[in-house]
């Protein structure tokens, strides 16, 4: 990874709680792990950052490795600590913590504080050993995770670029499916289901070196559940939710976008519904910039809906059709990460990377989402997502 993390906002955290340092324990699917060691690793390494900088220990297995990848100052390995030594004498769990501990000793560092997310066991023996253990509560990792630099943002913008093909191939799976006496689209004879076209958007995804754990292909009342994932065949006249959010699977960021299809007529109120959404879509998107918090870009899509007539969690805390989700979140090496685009989202940076997702539900008529994904500059926004919108599929 090529972050190059400013982390004097953490340096400082640390100041203030008088400690000498700071100590992730995880691997590297925890991406504040993967974001300040700047590696990547499927089991557990240790990342300790001090006034004089970020310093890896890892296995030897991964030595070779985190010494050309890294964006560390020092790597070490644990067989310079007489890991297996203390592991035959001590067992595992012990010899482990013996090896953190000195570790930190060797980095002159004896009070450590440590991510909320830090593992219980070791902070015990880690304390046991003698060091002090605090936890940050803040979550200044995050913080600093949320204001991307140009080299994320390109990272984003790559991702975002193989989540358009794999939206393009679903539309014209949709738009050249043939039509069945019962409503049911048929793609080269066999019935198009949810899955086939999940199917053929893990394959696009693939083949841009992207992967996704699962996606969003629903229609109808499936659609009227935000995180329905969707099943069985797609049919005509009704709406279906397209909503892919994959990750890099060099990089680790994520893309973000959902589109709303309809193959034929799925009547005048769902046609409304969804010109309501984009307008909503629409205003939320001119509020973006720095210095505008997320309430306010969130506030801006719910009075376009409640005009409309439709409710939202802010007009009606206990309605479960209208809009019943926020607006957008932050995206980058988590799927979800700030900032909240939010009844509760606090002020936009530039920089931030969010996305921008107002939508309206109702089972009697199906859901409609339309979502874009946004970097936030000092004056707007740059639209990281270059995708058209409309309620009729297209093929290429």
């Amino acid at each position: 990874m090529n972050v190059d993390p400013d982390l004097s906002a953490l340096r400082g955290a640390l100041e203030a709680l008088e400690v000498d340092g700071y100590l992730i324990d995880d691997d590297a699917s925890d991406s504040d792990q993967r974001y300040v060691s700047g590696f990547s690793a499927p089991d557990p390494y240790q990342t300790l950052v001090t006034d004089d900088g970020v310093h890896l220990l890892v296995s030897g297995l991964e030595y070779g490795r985190a010494n050309s990848e890294a964006g560390a100052d020092t790597v070490s390995r644990r067989s310079e600590y007489e890991y297996q030594e203390r592991v035959a004498e001590h067992g595992s769990y012990e010899g482990t913590i013996q090896t953190i501990a000195a570790f930190c000793e060797d980095h002159g560092v004896d009070s450590i504080a440590v991510p909320r997310t830090f593992p219980t066991g070791t902070a015990d023996g880690l304390r046991e050993q003698g060091l002090a253990v605090t936890v940050e509560t803040d979550g200044v990792v995050e913080v600093i995770r949320a204001t991307k630099t140009e080299w994320e943002v390109d990272q984003i913008r790559a991702t975002q670029r193989a989540n358009q093909a794999a939206m393009a191939t679903a539309e014209e799976l949709i738009a050249t499916a043939d039509v069945d006496e019962d409503g049911t689209l048929v793609h080269d004879g066999e019935t198009l289901t949810s899955e086939r076209v999940t199917e053929e958007i893990e394959i696009t995804l693939l083949n841009h070196g992207c992967g996704l754990d699962e996606t969003i292909v629903a229609c109808g009342e499936d659609g009227a559940d935000p995180h329905d994932r969707g099943s069985g065949p797609l049919s005509a006249d009704e709406l279906i939710v397209i909503d892919i959010f994959p990750r890099d699977k060099d990089t680790g960021y994520f893309g973000d976008m959902t589109r709303t299809f309809a193959r034929g007529d799925p009547g005048e109120e769902a046609r409304r519904r969804y010109d309501v959404t984009h307008d909503a879509f629409e205003a939320a998107l001119e509020t973006v910039e720095a210095g505008v918090t997320g309430s306010e870009v969130h506030g801006v899509a719910c009075d376009v809906i409640e005009k409309a007539g439709y409710e939202t969690l802010r007009s009606d805390p206990s309605t479960d059709t209208g809009f019943i989700h926020s607006t957008g979140h932050g995206v980058g090496l988590d799927i979800h990460e700030q900032p909240s685009v939010s009844p509760v989202g606090g002020e936009l940076e530039a920089g931030h990377v969010i996305s921008i997702e107002p939508g309206i539900y109702d089972p009697a008529v199906g859901g409609i989402r339309i979502e874009d994904l946004v970097v936030v500059t000092e004056d707007g926004y740059e639209n990281l997502t270059e995708y058209r919108i409309g309620l009729e599929p297209v093929a290429e």
